[in-house]
């Protein structure tokens, strides 16, 4: 089961390689839409990755109240954490 700080790491990789975010601007606090210029295409893509990571499959719904790069976060660890 990956710690709090690998998912973090792996979430900021994907980020950083996948859709250009600048590496100073990735931090708990920083709006995916506003800070980092995500548009909802560009969530969907981050959650199908991180699926693979996980290995489990992401409700949707589990996305639709996140806002920071924190709340990413704290759901794929809950989500990795549940039985």
């Amino acid at each position: 089961m990956p710690t709090r700080d690998e998912i973090r790491k792996t979430i900021t990789d994907v980020l950083i390689k996948d859709f250009d975010c600048p590496p100073d601007k990735l931090t708990d606090d920083a709006k995916l839409f506003e800070d980092l210029d995500l548009d909802s295409i560009d969530a969907v893509d981050l959650v199908v990755r991180l699926q693979s990571f996980i290995k489990k499959r992401v409700d949707p719904e589990s996305f639709q109240q996140i806002r920071t790069l924190g709340d990413v976060i704290d759901t794929i660890e809950k989500l990795v954490n549940e039985k």
